[in-house]
């Protein structure tokens, strides 16, 4: 094959991946999504490895969970300020920085044996204090660099990149490392960040924060967050229902590690391997996508979404075979990822610019507060009644919250109905 047959077919795939009519920035700021969340899918198999490792506790394995999830809750909103306060691309590098260094020094801690389920819940609690800023930041970076109409494309081509490294790729290679050698993972999560950040760096962002020497009270901008979200009933219902549904989610994959080992039997590798299969349905449910929304509303798509979440606590509570379980996670990806597209597109339309990072700190605050007590509710149910018991409890309050919520979701519909350059009437 000649070298123009290959630069042509490869224009072509960049081309599909990435359309020259979304820009150049955006194919820098895909290319550092997808290199800082294959280091990211390395930690989701290796960090719940490492706590195991450390201790047996139902308990401290949710805790674990639990303390990564909880610098969402504690520093969403003042993230959100701060994201629309100063230059978005530099926070993202700052904190990447940090995260770094704290890898640096977890990995320091386990070549020196120094290493304990302290010093790791400690890592685990400063790299998810450092995530909440990053994430908060670079959540509002693809509005400012393509037009409206195309985010949906946009989202869907990042997503396509998390699934595929951060879910597929990411964890059975982070187990495979982990098994090798226990900071294999951590070293080379380190140094995709930092390729993350050297990617970033190249995307040239449009005039945004606010004026030199502008000042305001940060509670009244946390207020005034706070106060759109409340006003805008397609934001106001999806915050809601991630809350709840969270809560539910969050003490049953709390112990997964110990369900995935104790219930199902199975190790390391294949406990890197249900990330990826539940990859594998959401890669699927990704490519659908388009053709789903086209014959599926909204609020309906969101409905189907939550009774498969609510179904999936069940099989699991109920299945001790591998192959169910596995195909079981294959479904729950996809739901996962089709209702996730739908939410983030919803929001990024919604919601003016000036806006985004406060609306999305809100966000985080309904989707990790559920996380946090939901994993504080499922180790003390897996300590107290056995590792199923989560799921038991997540399947019973799944079931009721899908009643109550069930007439809100026809909110969702509507959510494109208010250019995102407007607020919703009533909002300061």
């Amino acid at each position: 094959m000649s070298r123009s047959v290959v630069r042509r077919a490869g224009a072509r795939t960049v081309e599909v991946v990435a359309p020259a009519r979304l820009g150049t920035d955006f194919r820098w700021l895909l290319s550092s999504v997808w290199v800082g969340n294959l280091g990211d899918g390395l930690a989701i198999a290796a960090g719940p490895l490492l706590v195991a490792q450390q201790t047996d506790s139902p308990f401290l394995i949710a805790l674990a969970a639990t303390l990564q999830w909880l610098p969402k809750l504690l520093f969403a909103l003042p993230a959100g300020v701060v994201t629309d306060r100063v230059d978005r691309r530099a926070l993202v590098i700052a904190v990447d920085v940090v995260r770094v260094v704290v890898l640096g020094l977890l990995v320091a801690s386990i070549l020196t044996g120094t290493v304990s389920i302290a010093v790791v819940l400690a890592a685990l609690f400063l790299l998810g204090t450092a995530e909440t800023f990053a994430d908060n930041a670079s959540g509002t970076l693809l509005p400012m660099l393509v037009h409206r109409d195309d985010l949906a494309v946009g989202n869907a081509r990042i997503q396509t990149g998390f699934i595929t490294v951060n879910q597929l790729a990411g964890p059975p290679l982070g187990a495979a490392l982990f098994a090798a050698g226990s900071t294999l993972p951590f070293v080379a999560q380190g140094v995709l960040v930092l390729a993350a950040v050297a990617t970033i760096a190249r995307v040239r962002l449009p005039e945004h924060g606010r004026e030199h020497g502008a000042s305001s009270r940060v509670l009244h901008e946390v207020v005034e967050g706070f106060r759109w979200v409340a006003h805008h009933a397609a934001v106001r219902t999806l915050v809601l229902t991630l809350m709840i549904f969270n809560l539910t989610f969050g003490a049953a994959w709390s112990v997964l590690v110990l369900y995935a080992t104790e219930r199902l039997g199975l190790h390391a590798v294949g406990f890197g391997l249900i990330t990826t299969v539940g990859a594998v349905g959401g890669l699927i449910g990704t490519a659908a996508y388009g053709w789903i929304t086209r014959h599926v509303s909204l609020g309906d798509l969101m409905r189907i979404g939550l009774v498969v979440e609510t179904l999936t606590h069940l099989g699991l509570a109920l299945t001790t075979d591998p192959a169910v379980a596995l195909a079981i996670f294959f479904v729950f990806g996809a739901h996962a990822f089709i209702w996730g597209t739908t939410s983030i597109t919803v929001q990024q339309r919604a919601v003016p610019t000036r806006l985004q990072g406060r609306v999305s700190s809100v966000n985080l605050v309904g989707c990790f507060g559920g996380l946090v007590l939901g994993g504080l509710l499922g180790g003390a149910l897996a300590q107290a009644y056995g590792v199923t018991a989560p799921f038991w409890f997540a399947f019973g309050g799944s079931a009721v919250f899908l009643v109550l919520l069930w007439g809100q979701l026809s909110h969702i519909a509507h959510a494109d109905e208010q250019p995102r350059d407007e607020a919703p009437a009533g909002v300061g």
